[in-house]
């Protein structure tokens, strides 16, 4: 496929959101009423919007093992500049890096120790580099998952536009791949009003976007079952917000290497399920690709682990639980 003919939805979306985000300055109401003064009604009514139902977390794994390890990488590369329309030439490289050199070392490690992953991939990410699904798809041993058309913040966006990025992002990451997608992750880890109405209608099998649990869980919409199995994720099991330079919050690789390690060996303790976000463009530096290198080799070390996708384990955890 020619990645040129991308351009133009590019363009498109540029101007798209820079007029949403003018509508966004005009439509902010000039009062934010507190939380102090809602209505119990109202408190429901937004606490039930989304939220963790019955826990999907099984009694044993498969092949009575002890622990469920799910390695998930979103491949942002270029996107996260490009979501706000002014993108500039040292962001859009050091986004690069991750197509160019990242995602490399990532799955040499991976192969190495004939690990799975899931990659979730923002579906411009992909068409800018197509030559990243046929690197993934090699090993025949990973999954990919949709983050996106242009890792656009889908909770500030009109319902219709997040609903034609959202298809288009499922379609294309399907031409790209072979493969049609089954789960979910959004790009900044969040729903609109609108998002658990838009992926119901797509169809998803999975989420993982959401925090209310470190075990898998089903989501609730309005109080009601949807089927959709949510694989939560952390801030505190994401590379991103930890190990950025120019972060408030930055952290020597090998300091949150040990934030991994102990996250694990709890999970393992309750013989429940670690679920980890990494970035190419992050993770796959020199200093830094010694935090994957070094957990595996951990988490390898310990009898019982089920290494898996994020779809594997949602169809596990379906399959346990009776739903269809």
């Amino acid at each position: 496929m020619n990645a040129l003919r991308w351009l133009h939805p590019l363009v498109v979306l540029v101007a798209l959101t820079a007029a949403t985000r003018q509508i966004e300055s005009q439509e902010v109401p000039k009062e934010v009423v507190p939380g102090w003064k809602w209505t119990p009604d109202s408190i429901r009514k937004a606490v039930n919007a989304v939220r963790a139902g019955r826990s999907l977390q099984p009694k044993r794994w498969p092949a009575g093992a002890k622990v469920a390890v799910l390695l998930s990488f979103d491949v942002d590369n270029e996107t996260i500049p490009l979501r706000f329309g002014q993108p500039t030439i040292g962001e859009l490289s050091q986004g690069q890096f991750g197509a160019r050199v990242g995602l490399k070392r990532v799955l040499d490690v991976l192969d190495r120790n004939r690990v799975p992953a899931t990659f979730f991939i923002p579906s411009v990410s992909l068409a800018l580099s197509p030559e990243m699904a046929t690197a993934i798809k090699r090993s025949g041993r990973h999954e990919f998952g949709v983050h996106g058309w242009i890792h656009e913040l889908n909770s500030n966006l009109p319902e219709d536009v997040e609903r034609d990025l959202l298809r288009r992002a499922f379609d294309e990451l399907t031409t790209l791949t072979g493969s049609k997608p089954v789960g979910y992750r959004a790009p900044s880890w969040n729903f609109s009003p609108h998002t658990m109405k838009i992926l119901r209608e797509i169809g998803v099998r999975y989420e993982s976007s959401l925090m209310a649990d470190e075990s898998p869980y089903e989501l609730l919409d309005n109080g009601q079952p949807t089927g959709i199995v949510e694989l939560p994720v952390e801030w505190i099991l994401d590379d991103a917000p930890l190990v950025d330079p120019r972060g408030t919050r930055y952290s020597p690789p090998r300091d949150v290497l040990q934030v991994f390690l102990d996250e694990f060996d709890r999970a393992y303790q309750e013989g429940t399920m670690f679920l980890l976000t990494m970035h190419p463009h992050i993770i796959g530096h020199r200093s830094r690709i010694l935090v994957l290198e070094k957990l595996i080799e951990h988490i390898r070390s310990k009898p019982g682990v089920w290494f898996t996708t994020h779809r594997e384990a949602a169809e596990y955890v379906r399959h346990v639980a009776g739903m269809q």
